[in-house]
């Protein structure tokens, strides 16, 4: 695995998304000038954190652009039987944050940069690696503010994303809200004729936000290559009131919609606002008039659909020897890029059930399987 000891130098760097990850990208800029591949910093708003896009090759040609996130998701709480950010081996796996998701993909990329910088490459390699993707994929979408200045596109994007190296041509998307209830507190020996339940009126819009759900579920529309064919809604976080003898005056909580890319996601919220303005609202103010609900949204990416008949899903089967494709439920940068008309596909080692876990890990044989797909890539790359 001529891959190995990247990946180890990758882990290394704990990169939770809340933290910096400019020792990380620090160090792949560093690693790409060895080999003469100029790199391009773009920062976020106080520099503390970075994507870095590179090209080897003619930067003036389209080519193909390889698509990496370096950010993690935490550990804490998490039982690991391993150092996290130290690579450990057993049983023909790695184990440790990000082993799966996703810096093998990059440390596989990168492990063959030695080998493209001596070749007559026909096509550019263009590569992106972003910042704070697993909170809302909102680092790469600086970098792709500077694509869409470039006089020509990569002509197809794979994001390394951790599918078993299957080829992934559809996923959600995905829209994230945060709702903030404003009641009126009293003592609650009082609460039906002075208070308004901040609680309970957060209690019954969630409610409704299910009642959609279960609505969706029976009626579509429907996209039978998902584990989960419909658009789901899901509530998270929730929080509200102080004390028991206090009628809550406020309450907060977040919801998510990951809609089917043909099935719009506004359609949903408008229900959601709906019933909170035109059923909730008057009756919260019939006793109160300074109480309120807001929605607001936090975060939102694109789905993505690339058709299976495209020439960009047929290349990237070629890469992998395999004929099928398949859609994910998860979503990923793919779609942001998509959506600049850069053909996207979704394709890397590793399985998404291992993500997020404690004891994180990455099988020798995928690690294996991605190496391969990487020489076939280059193969196709100098012999077009």
């Amino acid at each position: 695995m001529q891959s190995r000891k990247l990946i180890e130098e990758l882990v290394s760097f704990n990169t939770t998304s809340r933290l910096s990850n400019l020792e990380l990208i620090r160090f792949i800029e560093n690693y790409l000038d060895e080999y003469g591949v100029t790199s391009e910093l773009i920062y976020n708003a106080d520099k503390t954190k970075a994507n870095l896009f590179a090209t080897v090759g003619n930067p003036n040609q389209s080519g193909i652009l390889l698509s990496g996130h370096t950010d993690v998701v935490p550990v804490d709480g998490q039982d690991w039987s391993t150092e996290p950010f130290r690579v450990q081996e057993n049983d023909n796996r790695l184990y440790g944050r990000g082993c799966v998701d996703m810096k093998s993909f990059i440390a596989i990329v990168l492990s063959f940069i030695p080998d493209l910088t001596k070749l007559d490459l026909k096509l550019p390699l263009h590569l992106s690696f972003s910042y704070d993707e697993e909170v809302g994929c909102l680092g790469v979408r600086s970098l792709i503010d500077k694509l869409k200045d470039f006089l020509v596109l990569p002509g197809l994007c794979i994001v390394g994303e951790p599918t078993g190296m299957q080829v992934i041509n559809g996923h959600k998307g995905k829209v994230a809200f945060h709702v903030c209830v404003d009641g009126q507190e009293c003592h609650s020996a009082l609460a039906v004729i002075e208070g308004i339940n901040a609680v309970e009126y957060a209690a019954e819009l969630i409610v409704f936000i299910r009642s959609l759900q279960k609505e969706i579920a029976d009626k579509g529309p429907f996209d039978p290559d998902y584990d989960i064919a419909y658009t789901t809604l899901n509530t998270g976080p929730i929080s509200g009131g102080r004390l028991l003898n206090i009628v809550p005056d406020n309450c907060e909580f977040e919801f998510e919609i990951r809609n089917l890319p043909d099935d719009d996601p506004q359609a949903y919220l408008d229900k959601i606002k709906n019933f909170a303005n035109s059923v909730l609202k008057p009756l919260m103010r019939r006793t109160h008039k300074n109480t309120d609900i807001t929605i607001i949204e936090k975060t939102s990416y694109p789905g993505l659909f690339t058709h299976p008949d495209s020439e960009a899903v047929s290349f990237v089967k070629s890469l992998v020897s395999r004929s099928d494709t398949a859609k994910i439920d998860f979503g990923t940068e793919g779609g942001l890029f998509h959506s600049i008309n850069i053909p996207t596909v979704i394709c890397g080692p590793g399985s998404i059930a291992q993500a997020h876990k404690p004891d994180e890990f990455i099988t020798f044989e995928q690690i294996l399987r991605g190496e391969k797909f990487m020489g076939n890539l280059i193969s196709r790359m100098t012999h077009p």
